[in-house]
């Protein structure tokens, strides 16, 4: 697995299928420490000041292609890796948020890259870990892990443990 950071950037998953159409291989990361223009479904701007983490997937060509599967097995992967890892009960809100205590801590948002036909697709995921506080608009609506716990995680393990849960799981579901 090849992982591409970058420290500001306008979105991972814009840069991810730019260069999904350069050939790059399956399960190629893309992290940035700031998202510009991060963006969810319908185009919502996605908040991504330094401190969450921010990454997209280049996923192989698999047997599914219905993109509300892989974000929900996604969603349901990030609650499961937080869970696990703070010992915190994460809710999803389906399709593609993560909550914690009513407030969003995670979106995800899947896209293929489409030529004739679907070539592949990218997910993208934002996750609020160590942001300390939300612009008037966001405060009672998000929330981040660092508020929600009261210290900082590490992205680099979580994003790992985030990473090996989906290719266990998409392999399982793509044989």
């Amino acid at each position: 697995m090849q992982i591409e950071k970058f420290k500001i950037i306008s979105s991972t998953n814009k840069k991810a299928k730019e260069m999904s159409n350069l050939g790059v291989a399956p399960w190629t990361v893309i992290v940035s420490e700031v998202q510009e223009n991060g963006y969810g479904r319908k185009g919502e701007a996605w908040y991504s000041p330094l401190g969450g983490l921010y990454f997209s997937i280049i996923l192989p060509r698999g047997n599914i292609e219905d993109l509300q599967t892989i974000t929900i097995l996604a969603a349901f992967i990030v609650a499961k890796v937080i869970k696990e890892s703070f010992n915190i009960e994460p809710l999803i809100k389906l399709p593609n948020d993560v909550l914690l205590n009513g407030k969003k801590i995670c979106g995800i948002l899947t896209e293929n890259v489409i030529g004739s036909e679907v070539k592949l697709s990218v997910i993208g995921i934002g996750i609020n870990t160590n942001i300390e506080s939300f612009p008037n608009e966001l405060k009672d609506i998000a929330t981040s892990l660092k508020m929600e716990l009261g210290h900082e995680v590490d992205n680099n393990v979580l994003l790992e443990k985030i990473i090996t849960e989906l290719k266990n799981q998409f392999k399982t579901i793509s044989e």
